[in-house]
């Protein structure tokens, strides 16, 4: 039982949560100026992990018959055989059921109804994601609206309203996420060519691919100081306004990936693994907490 349930959790890479999670982590602290209650971050938790969950096993249903074609994805535990597609589909739909019983939970909870509504949109993007690179390059920016709109979802829950700040820090996430997307798909560019799939790197060549991978990131530091000059030009009657630790953080995540893009190249791609994980995963964790020290200090 436990072994499979390992199995399971590695194969919807559940240690990857920590691409997104860190930036909800922010999107919480900024809508409430400092922590938010036990039961708004237990719910917001549970309806991360849950979305996070449901697109993954969505995507490794979606991907089998591809992954199984590909030298680089052929032992993942569907085409290997240790996973029926059945049980990952399964575990798709139960993660989606607990998303929307914990985004419906905010209505009891806070009286907003936001959640409730906006959950089945949501989680048709995150599954739908999947299918897009069958049919336009765009497939990158897809995903990254997936991950950017973790911090607006989180900010709607807490506050029932949209507002600038979240978005434009869901916008710097879309960037981001779509830039080291490009990178990683670099590894699979000729299956993807004989495959028809439309990823930046099969479809633009690589050295194209890696010039809009670094754009994307700029654009992602971009938006992270348009997001700083927001908390100032709206005034003090924001939940936040942004100070010096968040500059910081944003000028430690804008180090990560001028790295990122140095061990990275169109001709050499070996320390790709070093650059998508470390960079990232560090990256994100390390500017949530200099954004939340912002907060509370």
């Amino acid at each position: 039982m436990l072994s499979r349930l390992r199995l399971l959790l590695d194969t919807i890479k559940f240690a990857h949560t920590l691409f997104a999670l860190p930036f909800a982590v922010v999107a919480a602290f900024w809508a409430r100026g400092g922590p938010p209650g036990w039961a708004e971050a237990a719910l917001l938790l549970v309806a991360m992990v849950a979305a996070r969950t449901a697109a993954m096993a969505c995507n490794r249903v979606a991907d089998a018959r591809l992954d199984a074609a590909n030298p680089r994805t052929r032992d993942r535990a569907i085409p290997a055989g240790r996973l029926s597609v059945r049980s990952v589909a399964a575990l798709a739909s139960a993660a989606a059921v607990v998303f929307v019983a914990a985004a419906a939970a905010f209505l009891p909870l806070a009286g907003n109804p936001w959640p409730a509504r906006l959950c089945v949109p949501v989680l048709a993007v995150l599954c739908g994601y999947s299918y897009t690179k069958r049919f336009t390059v765009a497939c990158h920016w897809v995903l990254g609206v997936a991950l950017g709109l973790a911090p607006v979802g989180v900010w709607i829950a807490l506050t029932g309203r949209v507002d600038a700040l979240p978005v434009l820090l869901g916008a710097a996430v879309a960037a981001w996420t779509a830039g080291f997307d490009i990178l990683y798909s670099l590894q699979d560019i000729e299956h993807d060519r004989a495959s028809g799939l439309y990823s930046a790197p099969a479809r633009w060549g690589a050295r194209a691919a890696v010039a809009a991978s670094r754009a994307c990131h700029a654009a992602a530091v971009a938006l992270l100081a348009a997001t700083y000059l927001w908390s100032h030009a709206a005034g003090t009657d924001r939940a936040v306004v942004l100070g010096p630790w968040y500059l910081v953080a944003v000028a430690v995540l804008a180090a990560l990936l001028i790295w990122q893009h140095r061990l990275v190249r169109p001709d050499d791609l070996s320390r790709i693994d070093q650059a998508f994980f470390t960079a990232n995963a560090t990256g994100s964790v390390v500017f949530a907490a200099l954004a939340v020290a912002d907060v509370l200090l």
